[in-house]
């Protein structure tokens, strides 16, 4: 293992949050394994209030991510505050930050940027070559992603490792993915490429809605048929 990321696995980003609220984040090891029920609820349970689809995880696939260190997690004393995750995929050239959540009791904070930051940066140490894309229905996520540099992609741009494709299948619209070839779905890829040319983006909050709702009226009608 590196200095750098030797250096990196072992900081910890201690944060001062609005009401007085003291979280810190860092990388996940296996002494976080405990939380890993609590992490599977509030995911499925995000799923529901925003009624979009999100893709069930197992408290043991939790486990594995916590226990090799490709997780980070927020926490508040011990209590549970934030928790996000890198896949790796076609042969390390691309990763993805997956099950970014935020507990109800810290929402409204700003913490979920902060957390994709440091699982940001800890990826860039871990797979310094690698391209981190992601594809989400969230408008907050999006704009996360726009300021970290990442830019609206086709899927055609992301990976085509079938595994991760196969992660969809438990979403409720996958069916939707499917019926497009896997080509389009209600979620919005978005990539980061570390070789490319920097680019100042504009998140433009009421575009990105627009759009949002003209696939849920376009996929979900034709669902309906």
């Amino acid at each position: 293992m590196s200095p750098s990321l030797n250096k990196e696995k072992k900081q910890t980003l201690k944060i001062n949050l609005s009401q007085g609220i003291k979280v810190k984040i860092i990388t996940a090891n296996s002494s976080h394994s405990k939380y890993a029920d609590i992490i599977c609820k509030t995911i499925e349970e995000s799923a529901k209030d925003r009624g979009t689809g999100i893709a069930k995880r197992s408290p043991e696939y939790i486990v594995s991510k916590l226990e090799s260190g490709n997780a980070v997690i927020a926490l508040e004393g011990d209590k549970f505050a934030g928790f996000c995750y890198i896949e790796v995929w076609s042969n390390k050239t691309y990763v993805v930050h997956s099950g970014l959540i935020v507990h109800p009791d810290f929402r409204n904070l700003g913490l979920a940027k902060k957390i994709k930051k440091k699982i940001f940066d800890h990826s860039k140490v871990m797979y310094p070559d690698a391209k981190i894309f992601g594809i989400t229905t969230g408008l907050a996520v999006m704009k996360i992603n726009y300021e970290l540099g990442y830019k609206p992609v086709t899927f055609s741009e992301l990976t085509t490792d079938e595994a991760f494709w196969n992660g969809c299948k438990a979403c409720r619209n996958h069916d939707i993915l499917t019926r497009n070839d896997h080509k389009m779905c209600l979620c919005t890829g978005m990539l980061h490429d570390p070789k490319a040319t920097p680019e100042k983006m504009t998140f433009n909050k009421k575009v990105l809605t627009r759009l949002k709702k003209i696939k849920q009226a376009l996929f979900l009608k034709k669902g309906e048929k």
